[in-house]
């Protein structure tokens, strides 16, 4: 009995970690616009400081769902898929981002991000557009 109970609090614990779940392409709703969730290359997720989970399924949904925050919750992860590596998420706030009418997002704001400068910079080469970092996109997607 005394076993049970610990291998319960264990699995217990251990689902209340503050780690970025994985996502479940075609099937997890975005939290922000409710669509299903399909888009590897443009997908975003973060985790507050009490470990609870919310995936977008593009960048913008991501920063509108903060935008509409009445408190400045602490967020343990911000997390947004690297455009170069679909499938692969990167930090939010050290991503280089770009606007590229080319690249098409899931909600329409042609938003993308990358882990490098030089990589935005190849992509707007080919594509055109423009490269912001995280606080210009907040700035252009937030209306306050």
């Amino acid at each position: 009995m005394k076993r049970l109970i610990f291998i319960s609090t264990l699995f217990l614990l251990m689902g209340c970690g503050k780690n970025a779940q994985p996502i479940n392409y075609g099937s997890d709703g975005c939290d922000f616009c409710r669509m299903t969730i399909v888009d590897k290359a443009h997908v975003a997720q973060l985790v507050t400081s009490k470990g609870k989970n919310f995936k977008f399924d593009a960048i913008e949904c991501m920063v509108h769902y903060l935008n509409q925050q009445e408190n400045d919750q602490n967020y343990h992860l911000l997390l947004v898929a690297d455009l170069s590596n679909p499938g692969e998420t990167i930090d939010a706030k050290s991503a280089v981002y770009i606007i590229s009418k080319k690249i098409p997002s899931p909600m329409g704001a042609f938003l993308s991000a990358l882990k490098t400068e030089s990589e935005a910079e190849e992509i707007i080469a080919e594509n055109g557009g423009e490269i912001y970092n995280w606080n210009e996109i907040l700035n252009k997607l937030n209306h306050k």
